[in-house]
């Protein structure tokens, strides 16, 4: 047998003096799955919130602005452009409920446990009465996931015209609204009353990140290919792209070097699902795809099957790297064994805040242990006010064992502890509601942590860790890792294996 690979100094003390890799916790690439880049042949691209990270305060100031002059124009109220409104407001993984008029936030099992009607939070009597009693069902008409950044300004928008209607005693269809703002923001997009000025003002909107171009480079130098995969047409795509590596690296005249094939206007979550054709673009032209496809050529459309086929290698093969959670990632783990990676941009504020609340986080863990030996004692004790009682009954019956008045002292004395261990109880509950709140404020005022909900993952947590193989919060944070890298989950532990 060969003998094991012998480590010049004892593993503690190897540890001990060991240097931290020193990668910033916010720059961090998370794995929820084990994933060998050494096995990766292709690494694919989203554009819109992935290679192009956006100023999401002002692209959801202009997507607000840009929505209520929609609205108006559809014969809403002039007040409503000068009603009071919050970006910083919703978060991703939100329900819209379009039947009450409410935005919901859920944990991993569909339960609600915090929900705002305008910018009025629903008691917990409420939430129970309304969503407790009854399985939630997400995907029906009633309800709508806030699930992109893109969507943000939607649950923005929705909750100040709720808000800013009831204050003036206006009927309301909260159904229709909802539906009137996503057609307004949509058609806000159509029309490029968004995308134009967006493209007109790029340093306002997108927050350029020098190191995209040397990232990119680093995989393609370690025999990676790859491909830009996205909803964008080609106009926007070729002026977003450019604005992004235009000029970053000597080696790319053009950004288009940078990848082996571009497809544009994929119309995702659809491109995974359906067998639509993929075209090549040339100008203004549009003709059938040839295959195979040729580096530095435009594609459109097409679908999953066409482009495996394209590339060339085995599903697995391929890493595609994305914001969306429906449309990127779930799709995509759903439909082929393409291997995910998800772009989070607040993960950066997630991971700080997590860090600020380290102490509270340790006081939580001591309250909850003292909370459990409580609970035990309380077991205990009432299991011993049972037994006294029965021998009081017993000694009233019976008059030649110990007297009923001796069991009575003693079953008062038990009763007191009761009631102590029960106040210290409703203490130890008070201050971990107080904590709770103190960490959440900490995360976001109204919702707290995104990925988060109490003790559980939120929703939108929850699928991350199902569908994503990894979660960063940017692409170039692959610039701290080998493009051989092996991402290696944490141990899961059940929670029978807590101790």
């Amino acid at each position: 047998m060969t003998p094991l690979l012998q480590l010049s100094l004892p593993i503690d003390e190897y540890l001990a003096r060991s240097v931290s890799p020193g990668i910033p916790r916010p720059r961090r690439i998370y794995c929820n799955r084990n994933l060998r880049m050494s096995n990766v042949a292709w690494v694919g691209f989203d554009m819109d919130y992935t290679l192009a990270i956006y100023n999401q305060p002002e692209m959801d100031e202009l997507s607000i602005r840009a929505t209520i002059e929609k609205l108006v124009a559809r014969g809403y109220p002039d007040f409503i452009r000068t009603m009071p409104y919050a970006t910083q407001f919703p978060v991703r993984g939100l329900l819209i409920d379009k039947r009450f008029g409410h935005i919901l936030k859920m944990n991993r099992y569909k339960f609600v446990t915090k929900g705002y009607h305008g910018f009025r939070e629903l008691p917990k009597d409420e939430l129970r009465a309304l969503y407790h009693a009854k399985k939630i069902r997400p995907a029906t008409p009633r309800y709508h996931w806030i699930d992109t950044l893109y969507a943000l300004s939607e649950a923005a928008l929705y909750a100040a015209l709720v808000h800013a209607m009831e204050q003036r005693g206006l009927a309301i269809d909260y159904a229709r609204m909802f539906t009137d703002i996503r057609e307004s923001i949509d058609e806000a997009h159509r029309d490029g009353t968004i995308l134009e000025t967006v493209a007109a003002d790029f340093p306002r909107f997108v927050l350029k990140d020098r190191d995209l171009g040397s990232t990119l480079h680093k995989l393609r130098s370690a025999g990676k290919r790859l491909f830009l995969l996205t909803n964008s047409r080609w106009s926007y795509t070729d002026k977003m792209m450019s604005h992004l590596l235009h000029g970053e690296m000597s080696e790319y005249p053009s950004w288009r070097n940078f990848f082996d094939v571009v497809v544009v206007a994929a119309t995702k979550p659809v491109f995974f699902q359906e067998r639509r054709p993929l075209m090549e673009r040339d100008g203004d032209a549009v003709r059938p795809a040839v295959f195979p496809l040729e580096r530095g050529k435009i594609y459109e459309g097409g679908n999953l099957h066409d482009l495996e086929a394209a590339l060339g290698v085995a599903s697995d093969q391929v890493l595609y790297v994305g914001d969306h959670i429906y449309g990127d990632i779930l799709r995509s783990k759903k439909e082929s064994a393409w291997r995910t990676a998800m772009i989070i941009q607040e993960l950066d504020g997630e991971v700080q805040a997590h860090d600020s609340c380290v102490d509270d986080f340790a006081r939580a863990d001591h309250l909850e242990d003292a909370r459990d030996r409580l609970e035990d004692e309380l077991r205990f004790y009432h299991g011993r006010f049972k037994e006294l009682s029965r021998r009081i009954d017993l000694a009233r019956l019976k008059p030649n064992g110990q007297s009923a008045a001796d069991v009575e002292a003693e079953r008062l004395r038990i009763k007191r502890a009761i009631d102590r261990v029960r106040s210290r109880l409703r203490q130890v509950e008070g201050e971990l509601t107080v904590i709770a709140h103190r960490i959440d404020r900490r995360f976001q005022p109204y919702w707290g942590s995104l990925l988060k909900e109490e003790n559980e993952t939120s929703s939108f947590g929850s699928q991350v860790e199902e569908y994503a193989c990894l979660y960063t919060s940017r692409v170039s944070n692959f610039l701290f890792y080998s493009p051989q890298q092996y991402f290696r989950s944490p141990r899961d532990e059940m929670a029978h294996e807590l101790g």
